[in-house]
């Protein structure tokens, strides 16, 4: 009972002698609740949240695990949020979602997806994928992929390994390109939308991804450099709320200490300006570009926006 947390299934309480009459008397007097159908606490009051997974599972029987956003709460990839208990059970389980608690998927490769573990839930990868399936669109599905498993250390090709023994049954040609990008040193969300809408669709050249700076001693990563074209040209997509970390703020200062030291250029840019003016992004990194000798060409041409000099972020002084 303790391993269960206090929720315990109808039939487990028939097989410690509990008759159906049992059961009503103690929902009915207060002493017990039901959770879900056939699944009840054996206390009063808030399930915690350990006792709502074990709910959830109980509910869904013997070979239920959890899975998709709920997986990946228990990993540590997402918080944990106040939605459905998340489970997959087997394709021929008469389980079904109970909403708002619950929320039920099944899949005929369950044996292959679940870790036996406390709760039991789907591996990284296999949680990852179906995170990436459930998405509304393809795009979002890559920008998942893109996120977790870089953030996570989660490995490419055990990704690549997974997709090929369980392919996906949507967004598979987003979910391939998204571990592409990774396996090129891509890390965000935020740096997909800068790869596609503004470096890929202004024809500019290719940038290098993760470039290594040592600064005090500690190896940072750039998102994104122009060296290999000749050009020094740092672009960094803060999407990170860790950079307001008085650590990190303080690296971060001493990186553009070393960079202005070093002769470089340096732009930076959020979510908001990559995600809701791409084109004015743009017009401020072509304008560095073209300082170093950069000619605008037609390769990778997606946009047709005028590539004219950026305005500048404040007026000259009279």
């Amino acid at each position: 009972m303790h391993e269960q947390h206090g929720v315990v299934s109808g039939a487990q309480l028939r097989a410690f002698g509990h008759t159906r009459h049992d059961l009503a008397a103690n929902v009915e007097a207060g002493r017990w609740q039901q959770v879900l159908p056939r699944t009840y606490a054996t206390f009063t009051g808030e399930l915690s949240r350990a006792a709502k997974l074990q709910a959830a599972l109980l509910y869904g029987g013997g070979h239920a695990t959890l899975s998709h956003r709920t997986a990946a709460e228990e990993w540590g990839m997402l918080p944990i949020s106040d939605g459905p208990i998340e489970i997959t059970v087997p394709y021929n389980s008469s389980a079904i979602s109970q909403l708002p608690f619950t929320k039920v998927h099944r899949s005929r490769a369950l044996r292959h997806t679940a870790l036996a573990m406390n709760p039991p839930r789907t591996r990284r990868t296999d949680t990852i994928i179906d995170l990436a399936v459930a998405e509304d669109t393809g795009q979002e599905a890559l920008n998942t992929v893109v996120d977790l498993v870089s953030k996570h250390a989660v490995s490419v090709p055990d990704m690549l390994a997974c997709v090929e023994c369980r392919p996906p049954r949507r967004h598979r040609t987003a979910i391939a390109h998204g571990l592409e990008l990774v396996r090129r040193g891509l890390m965000s969300a935020l740096e997909v939308e800068y790869l596609d809408r503004v470096e890929r669709a202004h024809g500019f050249p290719d940038g290098d991804r993760q470039s290594p700076l040592v600064v005090d001693g500690k190896t940072l990563w750039e998102d994104v450099t122009y060296d290999g074209a000749g050009i020094a040209l740092t672009v960094r997509l803060d999407g990170r709320a860790s950079h307001s970390m008085a650590g990190v703020a303080f690296r971060d200062r001493r990186r553009d200490n070393a960079a202005e030291l070093a002769g470089r250029s340096r732009l930076v840019y959020g979510w908001h300006d990559v995600h809701g003016d791409p084109c004015g992004v743009a017009r401020e990194v072509a304008a560095v570009l073209r300082r170093f000798g950069w000619q605008e060409g037609r390769r990778g041409r997606e946009c047709f926006c005028r590539l004219e000099p950026a305005v500048p972020l404040t007026s000259p002084l009279h």
